[in-house]
């Protein structure tokens, strides 16, 4: 494939585009930009921390070598090098305009349950709501994709909402917002005109507790949601309270170890992966470079 002239015609290209252009496999495709000379190969964004249950000791790179590939990398000729760049800015401002529509977007939603239910003052008083995933690392995408459960296609990076009560509130009042919360999910995946899909957890300040022990997937991941969190809606002082636990279980250092430890594997793993295209070498790797469980699991 004579890389070179395609870009040379049509670039600098996203990986997703250049994929339409080619008319191969997206792997052998990823190779050939990587190892052959005078392309130029850029990232829009950032790569951060994902907890995965087929990863030895958990910890892998989000987006994955085919994600960030197809959707944050611009490819061109080395004579289009300035044009690679200028394009990358361009999409990390789109990517963070998309991720400030979709805080925006699961803020009002939430704000908009706790004002309409005959609990709002409690929840302003004893219940924090905060968002993580993508959206806090400025990469959330619109990329169309099938919400996991209902195979209904949805607008890209999903809302990880996890909302955190203290011991004051009733669990009454719990169990109705957690009812209108489904209600709404399910609406705004319905909805043409929506199509985002929120992924949300309720939990009590004792079950952080138990979590902040960091001693299974399910834990770390619920750390990982709590430290990289944001908040949204409800009451501040808690959610500051639930910052400091994290602070003080020195989940922030873990979490580190656990990133540098995937960084230096996704290094090594591309270097793999551009030498030996082998099926065999490839099924070894292949959960860090395809793109089919990009979603986590929230607790």
């Amino acid at each position: 494939m004579n890389l070179d002239a395609l870009l040379t015609t049509h670039g600098p290209c996203t990986g997703a585009e250049l994929l339409a252009l080619a008319g191969i496999e997206v792997f052998p495709l990823w190779q050939t930009c990587r190892t052959q000379a005078g392309i130029v190969m850029q990232h829009a964004g950032q790569r951060y921390l994902r907890l995965d249950k087929r990863v030895e000791g958990y910890a892998r790179l989000s987006p994955s070598i085919g994600r960030e590939f197809l959707t944050y990398t611009v490819i061109g000729t080395y004579a289009q090098r300035e044009a690679v760049v200028a394009r990358c800015l361009g999409m990390q401002e789109e990517f963070t305009r998309i991720s400030q529509y979709k805080r925006t977007f699961a803020r009002d939603v939430l704000q908009r349950l706790i004002d309409t239910n005959p609990h709002r003052e409690q929840f302003e008083a004893h219940l924090c709501c905060m968002i993580a995933g993508d959206v806090t690392y400025n990469m959330a995408h619109t990329v169309e994709r099938p919400e996991p459960s209902t195979g209904r296609p949805v607008r890209g990076s999903d809302l990880d909402v996890i909302l955190v009560a203290d011991e004051l509130l009733p669990a009454e009042a719990l169990t109705s917002l957690d009812d209108t919360l489904y209600r709404e999910k399910w609406s705004m995946l319905v909805l043409p005109q929506i199509r985002e899909e929120i992924d949300y957890v309720i939990k009590d300040i004792a079950k952080v507790m138990t979590q902040l022990q960091f001693d299974n997937f399910r834990h770390m991941v619920a750390c990982k949601i709590l430290h990289e969190g944001e908040f949204l809606c409800g009451n501040a002082a808690l959610f500051a309270h639930l910052k400091r636990m994290v602070d003080e279980a020195g989940i922030a250092e873990k979490l580190a170890h656990m990133a540098d430890k995937a960084a230096q594997e996704r290094e090594a793993t591309e270097r793999q992966l551009a030498s030996h295209p082998t099926t065999e070498h490839l099924q070894t790797w292949q959960h860090l470079f395809y793109t089919n469980e990009e979603q986590e699991e929230i607790y």
